[in-house]
């Protein structure tokens, strides 16, 4: 009966695909396409093929235009950021106390599984395609994307991705509970063997959402790769590509050969669980398991934390009065991390018993990949010195973003270490030295490139002290959480549990406290960006940032000024306007 309900539910599915697709290929002609002549050249290419833009919710369900998809990706970021948050926070509150007092060992199981797949796959991922889909077409003088319809799709699927994941909260049944397998998904444990709890749907259901996701981030990836080789402007060379599009362009490298991967080795985990398959059921299964996950998993560290490197290498000379000293090398260090990323990955097996030969040469390299990241520190520290400092919003982030990158890369040198790796390994050591670097790090270089050009996709201004509330209780709390955190690793505090010995429970009680500073922060900056948004000072001026002054005025700012003065030719409505005029660059400067 249970065979016949599947068979049942797969030919329905099946005619469903087929009824979508069918639709699709009537709303429009597919072989024909003709970009938006507003569609966002940055030295004013038109296409010659306007054509007006639906209102409402047609548009947005309908665009191709990459400006439009690179708001959509942002909705979308921010949504999950925000869900992983909330799971993180009821996580904390939780470890205030060591018993378990509020939820269950098996709901924090699943939180804890669910928080870390929609930070890493929900929201990091899309939220650097918003910023690379709106600004590397206006940057290098393209009229859109190669591909604006593979564009369109590749965010898409990302809806039904993150309904897969979070399906097992979703879906009131107890036939289909979540996933409690960490986001890494060991076997046997994600493998369903002699376990009841992983064999619900739960888990296929997640496995599912993941492979979207992957194949979402690869055709995207193909899309920037095509767009940055072919579609630039004839000013714009190898030798004057800008720093984020060249770490954009060896972000998608990696995407397009780690998240294939993951995805094959998801297709056999599938099996295993479904099909009767012993991939990873068998002796060795395990470590073969670890050994797939983790050729992608670490590169994908790499994937998620190049672009932002790319915003601050690009946002921080903007305040500081000067070029980004040694460009050149920013960008040999970008491809050297690219490469080596690929050759680092067992470091996250040291303790699994594999050859010592082996365990040695991959210390080598993981020593040896700190290099690269050093060479952009310097770098971003020497463009700060003797430079004329202008303490906004935006520039706090990327100072923000350096000093905490420092500490998540130093403590990452000691896990590189064979012998220090096996005392720390699976203790809450790791989790402060991953987080400062996925939130230390990489959010506050996020969100210092949502505040630098909040301007251009608002047309408005946001309130300058809110923003840097936002900043000092994010540095503050953001120190105190992880910091307690590898305090934790050193007492031995093993991470992924929901419950403690009575030792632990002060760091703990600390680094909840620093989680409620994030929580505070982040509800000013979400009340900042929507009211701002929709009550904020109007942008007048192409330059709200006083560029020109430095000479570091640059092509999303000339497109963004075009628009401004079209608006204005045309009688527009100075509010309709997507351009920006408070001027935070009168912030306290130094």
């Amino acid at each position: 009966m249970e065979i016949n309900g599947q068979l049942a539910l797969t030919v329905l599915m099946g005619v469903f695909l087929v009824a979508v697709a069918a639709w699709l290929t009537r709303v429009e002609n597919w072989r024909s396409y003709t970009p938006l002549a507003s569609g966002g050249g940055a030295y004013g290419q038109e296409s010659g093929h306007a054509h007006e833009k639906p209102g409402g919710l047609i548009r947005w369900f309908t665009t191709v235009d990459h400006k439009d998809i690179g708001m959509l990706y942002g909705l979308y970021g921010v949504i999950a950021f925000l869900v992983g948050g909330a799971m993180v926070m009821i996580m904390r509150v939780e470890l205030a106390d060591p018993g378990m007092t509020l939820i269950s060992n098996t709901f924090y199981n699943s939180l804890l599984t669910s928080h870390g797949i929609t930070m890493l796959f929900l929201f990091g991922t899309p939220i650097i395609a918003a910023f690379s889909n709106y600004f590397i077409p206006l940057v290098i003088g393209a009229d859109d994307m190669a591909f604006p319809r593979i564009n369109a799709i590749a965010f898409w699927l990302l809806p039904p991705a993150a309904l897969l994941i979070w399906a097992g909260f979703l879906i009131p049944t107890g036939d289909i509970i979540p996933a409690q397998t960490a986001w890494t998904m060991y076997t046997p444990l994600s493998a369903g063997v002699g376990n009841g709890n992983q064999a619900n749907a739960g888990v296929d259901l997640m496995l599912l959402g993941l492979h979207l996701s992957g194949v979402s981030a690869t055709m995207g990836s193909i899309n920037f790769i095509a767009t940055i080789f072919t579609e630039r402007a004839e000013e714009v060379t190898w030798a004057n590509l800008d720093i984020f599009s060249w770490t954009i362009l060896t972000q998608s490298g990696l995407i397009l050969f780690a998240f294939p991967l993951l995805g094959s080795a998801m297709v056999m985990l599938l099996a295993d669980r479904n099909f009767g398959t012993v991939f990873f059921a068998g002796e060795g299964g395990a470590i073969l398991w670890q050994h797939l996950f983790w050729f992608f998993g670490h590169p994908e560290v790499y994937i998620l934390v190049l672009p932002p490197m790319g915003i601050v290498s690009y946002v921080l000379p903007r305040f500081s009065g000067r070029r980004l000293f040694g460009f050149k090398f920013v960008v040999y260090s970008t491809l050297a991390i690219g490469v080596l990323s690929f050759g680092v990955w067992a470091h996250h097996m040291f303790a699994t018993g594999i050859d010592p030969r082996l365990r040695a040469s991959f210390m080598a390299v993981s020593m040896a990949i700190a290099i690269p990241s050093a060479v952009k520190t310097f770098n971003w520290i020497t463009t700060m010195w003797n430079g004329r400092i202008r303490l906004t919003t935006p520039m706090l982030f990327c100072i923000g973003f350096v000093s905490n990158f420092i500490i998540g890369g130093v403590t990452g040198v000691f896990l590189a270490s064979i012998p220090i790796d096996l005392v720390l390994h699976d203790t809450y050591y790791v989790v402060g030295h991953f987080h400062y670097i996925v939130m230390g790090a990489i959010a506050f270089a996020g969100f210092a490139g949502l505040y630098y050009w909040y301007p251009i996709f608002t047309g408005r201004m946001y309130q300058r002290k809110l923003g840097k509330w936002h900043f000092w209780l994010w540095m503050v709390g953001t120190n105190i959480t992880f910091f307690a955190m590898i305090l934790l690793g050193y007492g031995g505090m093993p991470r992924r549990y929901a419950t403690y010995l009575p030792q632990f429970i002060t760091l703990h009680q600390i680094a909840t406290l620093g989680a409620l500073l994030l929580l505070v922060g982040g509800f000013i900056w979400l009340y900042n960006f929507i009211i701002s948004w929709l009550e904020g000072p109007v942008i007048e001026s192409g330059d709200p940032w006083n560029l020109k002054e430095d000479g570091l005025y640059t092509a999303e700012w000339e497109w963004f000024d075009r628009k401004l003065q079209t608006k204005i030719t045309d009688g527009g409505e100075q509010q309709d306007v997507a351009t920006d005029g408070g001027h935070e660059s009168d912030e306290s400067d130094s």
